[in-house]
């Protein structure tokens, strides 16, 4: 989420949201950055226009308290769609190379 807020940050003061620049602002919140993350992010929002992505996010109805799928639907923009489904299969990498490590854990007690 943090790479998400350096994004807004470098938007809102008027900088250019590249990798130096998101890489720059993460440093000095003192994040540890993810190469592949900031490169991805970057990607995703390539041709987004963040003021109407903003728009559309507070106009549109809130999603039901029914789960993270409702978020997924209520995005109207392709680009956010993708942008959140990239996070999500990089989050599931980060879990299943963390599980793979206590299993062997678990094989030298």
């Amino acid at each position: 989420m943090e790479y998400v807020y350096a994004a807004l940050i470098l938007n809102e003061t008027e900088e250019e949201i590249n990798e130096e620049n998101i890489t720059a602002v993460l440093d000095a919140a003192g994040v540890d950055v993810e190469e592949s993350r900031v490169k991805a992010l970057v990607a995703a929002l390539e041709d987004v226009d963040i003021e109407e992505a903003i728009e559309t996010a507070a106009a549109a109805p809130a999603p039901a308290t029914g789960g993270a799928g409702g978020e997924v639907e209520a995005a109207d923009d392709d680009d956010e769609e993708e942008a959140a489904e990239e996070e999500a299969a990089e989050e599931d990498e980060d879990e299943d190379e963390e599980a793979d490590g206590e299993g062997l854990g678990a094989l030298f007690g």
